[in-house]
């Protein structure tokens, strides 16, 4: 299955929270989108790996994905190295797409930026032929994205373009709700997170506000680019 759209990420909650409306304009926009999560985010304070799958699952459902998928990785503890570098170029082959949405470069938690090099470096070396990688014993063609954009995570920083997804906002948020464990629960016994605060959705919503208002709309969601972007046409900026 080719995709156009492909978000890489640290854990499971990491594309809800940063990038999923811009999925969601996407898919509205007729495109293909996937998710591939490095981890099961089983270091997590609240929840079990079994749960968080099931919210993904139901997260995906909410977003209108066309796949997902995990990788296993050890949450806390992978690596960016040829292992890893490996499983992620297989994905990135498997899907083929133009765009590849990544963590962020440095931010609060170590996994982010570590996976956000990862997603970098497999990118790079998916496009290389004699990187040989197959699956199910059939050999993949070499495939290098057009473009890698990192999303912003915990730490703010100013965007280098963002995204408009004011028309998609209740549904991002309803993506986030999926992982009842991970956020906000009157009713919940579990112990008290970074995330689980009702503070912490409020500065989501905080900073989409801030984003959008930066491009003049309701919500927006902020990318920061390596690479000099581009556009065929004036027309193509806001």
């Amino acid at each position: 299955m080719k995709l156009d759209i492909l978000a890489l990420a640290a854990h499971p909650d990491d594309v809800e929270l940063s990038c999923s409306g811009t999925l969601l304009k996407a898919i509205l926009n007729g495109k293909k989108a996937g998710i591939v999560d490095f981890t099961r985010g089983e270091l997590g304070t609240r929840g079990t790996p079994e749960i968080r799958q099931q919210e993904a699952t139901k997260s995906a459902e909410i977003l209108g994905v066309s796949a997902r998928e995990n990788l296993g990785f050890r949450d806390g503890f992978f690596k960016n190295d040829e292992t890893h570098q490996l499983e992620v170029i297989k994905m990135i082959r498997k899907y083929q797409p133009e765009i590849v949405l990544a963590n962020a470069y440095d931010d609060r938690h170590s996994d982010h930026g570590r996976a956000s090099q990862l997603s970098k470096e497999a990118c790079f070396l998916s496009g290389l032929k004699n990187v040989k990688t197959e699956i199910d014993g059939v050999e993949q063609a070499a495939w290098r994205p057009k473009v890698v954009y990192h999303y912003i995570q915990s730490i703010p920083t100013q965007p280098d373009f963002v995204v408009d997804v004011s028309e998609v906002w209740e549904q991002k948020i309803a993506s986030i709700r999926a992982f009842a464990s991970q956020f906000f629960d009157p009713n919940s016994d579990e112990a008290n997170t970074y995330i689980s605060s009702p503070e912490f959705m409020k500065m989501v919503e905080a900073r989409a506000i801030h984003y959008g208002h930066e491009i003049g709309v309701q919500y927006g969601e902020g990318f920061n680019v390596e690479r000099m972007t581009g556009a065929g046409d004036v027309f193509d900026l806001i």
